[in-house]
């Protein structure tokens, strides 16, 4: 079903603290990395809402295990901060989440030394940003995706230099569809993607219903279909919104376990990754061949 990585050992670091001015809890990140190996390219990931940097092994272990560096930010919206959605700070958090990726990103080198000297066998050169449903509008913003306000003119470039790709898995979707809960609680679900010239592979459910929003498992394709090009999408016929238990097995979130769709979503990313970074031009194209009729489709433009 799927492409699997290279087997290789792995390890994980943390915590690791990142200076984040202004920022009323510590910013901590998590590191996890093969033990060998050298130019070894980095993923930044960021999480769904409320999760931390000790969610999503499932996807992490087997990037790592296939040559990236991956480093993981707890964000402000995680359980252990306490901030629940009628918490006066909660509406802020969407650019604190974007702020944190940047943090991240300006203090590579220093988080990568914290992680046992991992600066001298990476190549921040090869940087990409990975996320998953919330952490999905956050890590789209690093590629260029940016926010509409209330009046649909498009907010601020949150873009970075450093990220050269990335892939969206469950991205929030655009139009006036949102429903009444998530126009009363995330009134910043509104992202124009007309703007996101970065590489990127969108990663989306076939059966990913949201009550996010009134229409279906579509919406999730947005970022795709309203993008520039380059992009690719990957549909995964029966996914649901964690495609199988990406953020771990057996969770309360998980309503698809699946550990062979998780594998899959995670070995088209990494093989993705490999391409758009110019690591392995060839991986993307033998997971292109490895397609599954009716379990799994690729669309590209």
């Amino acid at each position: 079903m799927s492409v699997h990585p290279v087997e290789q050992r792995i390890v994980s670091v943390r915590p690791i603290a990142v200076p984040a001015p202004g920022r009323s809890v510590e910013l901590q990140v998590k590191v996890t990395a093969p033990l060998a190996g050298r130019d070894l390219p980095v993923i930044v990931f960021s999480h769904g809402n409320a999760w931390s940097h000790d969610g999503y092994e499932p996807l992490v272990d087997r990037w790592a295990a296939a040559g990236f560096v991956v480093v993981q930010p707890t964000h402000l919206d995680s359980r252990r901060n306490g901030i629940g959605w009628d918490d006066p700070r909660f509406a802020g958090i969407w650019r604190v989440r974007i702020a944190d990726l940047h943090a991240v990103l300006d203090n590579l080198g220093d988080i990568l030394a914290g992680a046992g000297g991992l600066e001298a066998r990476t190549d921040r050169g090869r940087v990409a940003v990975v996320g998953h449903s919330w952490g999905a509008q956050t890590a789209g913003a690093l590629l260029g995706a940016r926010v509409l306000d209330a009046d649909g003119a498009p907010g601020e470039d949150f873009s970075h230099p450093a990220v050269a790709a990335g892939a969206l898995i469950a991205a929030t979707g655009t139009g006036d569809t949102l429903t009444p809960f998530a126009v009363e609680h995330l009134p910043f679900m509104r992202p124009d993607y007309s703007t996101m010239a970065a590489p990127t592979l969108v990663v989306a459910g076939g059966e990913d219903r949201s009550r996010l929003s009134s229409r279906g498992p579509d919406w999730f394709t947005d970022a795709y279909h309203l993008a520039p090009s380059p992009k690719s999408l990957l549909t995964v016929a029966e996914g649901e919104h964690t495609m199988g238990g990406v953020a771990g097995e057996a969770v309360a979130e998980t309503t698809d376990e699946d550990p062979a769709r998780v594998a899959l979503v995670a070995d088209a990313i990494a093989a993705y990754l490999l391409g758009a970074l110019k690591v392995d031009g060839a991986a993307w194209d033998a997971f292109n061949e490895a397609a599954t009729e009716g379990v799994w489709s690729l669309s590209g433009k």
